[in-house]
């Protein structure tokens, strides 16, 4: 499993999340975001060359609370985890390099 093309609700919670292992990367975000549907060539260039690495795009936005315990404030957010440990985080990536760079850290 690798690159996923549409943010779901919340379907993991952050205990879960927190009590992964391996690597994670958890996006943050919302189907209609303009802003989130123009980094997704990028997002995907990146993830295709980790296909071994997870990717969980979540619904964010008013009432969701999964966002909030990550500090979430812009989309989209990209959370990068190694066994439930934030390693980086990349927030309205502009390249596939930043992305690949915090690949590299999981």
């Amino acid at each position: 499993m690798s690159y996923t093309s549409h943010y779901t609700p919340e379907t993991l919670s952050r205990d879960e999340l927190d009590q992964s292992s391996g690597p994670m990367v958890i996006e943050f975000g919302a189907n209609w975001c303009g802003i989130c549907r123009g980094a997704q060539a990028a997002i995907k260039a990146a993830l295709d060359n980790h296909p071994d690495v997870p990717h969980v795009k979540v619904e964010d936005g008013k009432g969701r609370r999964l966002g909030r315990t990550f500090g979430v404030q812009l989309w989209p957010s990209l959370i990068f985890l190694k066994d439930g440990e934030e390693m980086a985080r990349v927030v309205r990536p502009e390249s596939s390099g930043d992305i690949e760079r915090a690949l590299l850290k999981i």
